[in-house]
């Protein structure tokens, strides 16, 4: 299904669950490139913008989490960008499509800001993207919150739990890492002139807002290395606690267990069916009592003054 907004001359066209004639449509209606189509079909590609005489078509990627609200996932955004045209795919990021109908409401009431950003396509896709950009980084400072959570975290709670929690940021601060760097060269075309738009720059010169766009992206993948740095030094120090605490409960162990070793040799002697010294005497027992005592004392000291423990 195809939805339209139209404000002058210019036409934003989302289409929802693409069939194969809305595909035709657009080989028809704007003479798209038939590989573009192919592009539109599949998934899985790499971000892009290929440059043609008359249009556009981009492939970014941005994230979002899943339903369980805990891994992030990478939606493919899907742009043709001509003259007086902006067509978005049904598979773009839910982004897209809750700006379509929040400016489609705010067309019908003739709001004087949606006006302005419906001036030209340039301006249009400049909104698309800061409001990818804006929802963006509201999930990766969530990542960098959850980063903060296990810095606190880290010497307070269980181990497993932190060890879920260090796999799954991980994994995020990977996954958009990977996401983000590839694509900043892509984001690099707009700033440096290495796309031109269709608007006359003495009419809007939107090099500052390429610029604006370019900044965010910047930001935000800085702020994603910072996190993957972090992330990697507080899993290093969380294994040495680890490591350090598996220590801790190995020396006490073998205290124990030299300590238990000599009693134990003890009372394995006198447990044997043979006469010992001692043996019809009343007092013995406590006697190998005081003798079994004295030696785990003198132990203790022992490994005391040894280990400082």
């Amino acid at each position: 299904m195809i939805e339209t907004l139209q404000y002058q001359s210019l036409k934003w066209q989302h289409i929802t669950n693409a069939s194969e004639e809305d595909y035709r449509y657009l080989l028809e209606e704007y003479e798209v490139h038939p590989l573009d189509i192919e592009d539109c079909r599949s998934t899985n590609q790499r971000p892009k913008i290929d440059q043609y005489d008359d249009y556009y078509f981009l492939i970014l990627h941005f994230p979002y989490f899943d339903k369980g609200n805990k891994f992030i996932r990478i939606r493919e955004v899907k742009i043709f960008w001509g003259r007086d045209f902006i067509v978005t795919l049904d598979r773009s990021h839910w982004v897209v499509k809750q700006l379509f109908d929040e400016m489609r409401v705010e067309l019908d009431e003739q709001d004087e800001d949606t006006l302005n950003k419906l001036s030209s396509s340039d301006l249009l896709l400049y909104y698309i993207l800061e409001r990818l950009m804006k929802e963006t980084y509201t999930l990766i400072m969530r990542v960098g919150a959850e980063v903060d959570l296990i810095n606190y975290d880290i010497f307070n709670k269980r181990a497993r739990s932190i060890i879920e929690l260090i796999s799954i940021t991980r994994r995020n601060i990977i996954l958009l890492n990977t996401t983000f760097k590839p694509q900043l060269r892509v984001i690099h075309m707009f700033e440096s002139g290495g796309i031109k738009g269709f608007v006359d720059p003495e009419v809007l010169d939107m090099e500052d807002y390429w610029g604006n766009i370019l900044d965010q992206y910047q930001k935000m993948f800085d702020s994603i290395e910072d996190y993957g740095e972090l992330i990697d030094g507080l899993s290093t120090t969380f294994d040495s606690l680890q490591t350090n605490k598996t220590n801790d409960i190995m020396r006490v162990l073998t205290y124990f267990s030299t300590i238990m070793l000599p009693l134990t040799v003890i009372t394995g002697l006198f447990g044997m069916n043979v006469d010992f010294p001692f043996t019809t005497n009343t007092t013995a027992f406590w006697i190998i009592i005081g003798a079994m005592i004295l030696v785990t004392i003198t132990l203790l000291i022992f490994f005391r003054r040894t280990f400082g423990r």
